[in-house]
């Protein structure tokens, strides 16, 4: 638990120290500013370090079908028959560092208030040599009320620190510590749950590129089964738009219900066959 308060408090300090940082950086030095990391705002599960550029609107639909391997007699046709999870959402740039969003997904009902803040970019020149992203969303399960005791259950919260550098215009990489929190869970399960996440993108043409996404839960209580995340897929952007296929052994899409309920093992086979499409309009 004291682990869990240090972390809270360094979230919440880090931006206000780091903002600081860079206005006085920003005095002392005229440096460009780097392209983005990556060509979409999302990596397979994860937010990349990316930020949408003031005036933009970003439509998302994320899809998770079935397992693939959900067993014998399944009959689902590699879980494309199995019952899917969808994400629709709308993000929208304040300005070239503050973006707001909504999204409902199928699973649990789920409707969420996301947020997403540049701190600091990283520069041509390496005086900046990485980009600091903070993202964070708050969750509504909006499933009947038999299904909770108190209408506060309904709330979970997301907060992660998003660290990437792009080393080259074929290579991005990014590492993100994260903590989720759930106003009600089931003992032996801790309302705090903290992991780390890594992602990476390697161009191979032009418009298109591998992108891989893994994360691992760090908290852990009796009786946990839960099994890191994990997702390799194909990449193709056309500016405006961003496509990415991709296998995953998350399915439910929100970030900290995957840190929470994940039960697939993506080296045992348990993995489903997911999308992202992206869509940019700049008004």
């Amino acid at each position: 638990m004291k682990f869990h308060k240090i972390f809270l408090a360094t979230a919440l300090v880090l931006p206000f120290a780091i903002f600081a940082q860079a206005d006085s950086t920003a005095t002392k030095s005229k440096s460009k500013l780097e392209r983005a990391a990556f060509e979409s705002n999302t990596i397979i599960e994860s937010q990349s370090s990316n930020l949408l550029t003031k005036g933009t609107l970003e439509f998302n639909m994320n899809h998770r079908f079935g397992v693939v391997n959900s067993g014998p007699g399944s009959n689902d046709f590699f879980g494309l028959w199995a019952p899917a999870n969808i994400r629709l959402s709308l993000n929208y740039g304040i300005t070239d560092r503050i973006s707001v969003g909504f999204g409902t997904a199928k699973d649990n009902r789920l409707q969420d208030l996301n947020y997403k803040f540049g701190l600091l970019r990283q520069t041509r020149d390496n005086k900046m040599p990485i980009s600091v992203t903070f993202y964070g969303n708050v969750s509504y399960d909006a499933r009947p009320p038999e299904v909770f005791e108190h209408s506060t259950d309904r709330w979970s919260f997301y907060n992660q620190l998003i660290i990437a550098r792009r080393f080259s215009r074929n290579l991005s990489l990014q590492i993100a510590p994260s903590v989720s929190h759930f106003n009600y869970v089931e003992s032996p399960i801790k309302s705090d749950l903290i992991g780390i996440e890594f992602g990476g993108r390697v161009k191979v043409t032009p418009t298109s590129a591998v992108v891989f996404d893994y994360n691992q839960p760090i908290t852990t209580y009796k009786g946990d089964v839960r099994k890191p995340g994990m997702g390799l897929g194909y990449e193709i952007s056309t500016g405006s738009h961003v496509f990415q296929v991709f296998i995953t052994s998350y399915k439910g899409i929100s970030p900290q219900y995957n840190m929470l309920n994940n039960k697939n093992d993506f080296f045992d086979g348990k993995y489903l066959i997911g999308f992202n499409i992206t869509r940019l309009w700049h008004l």
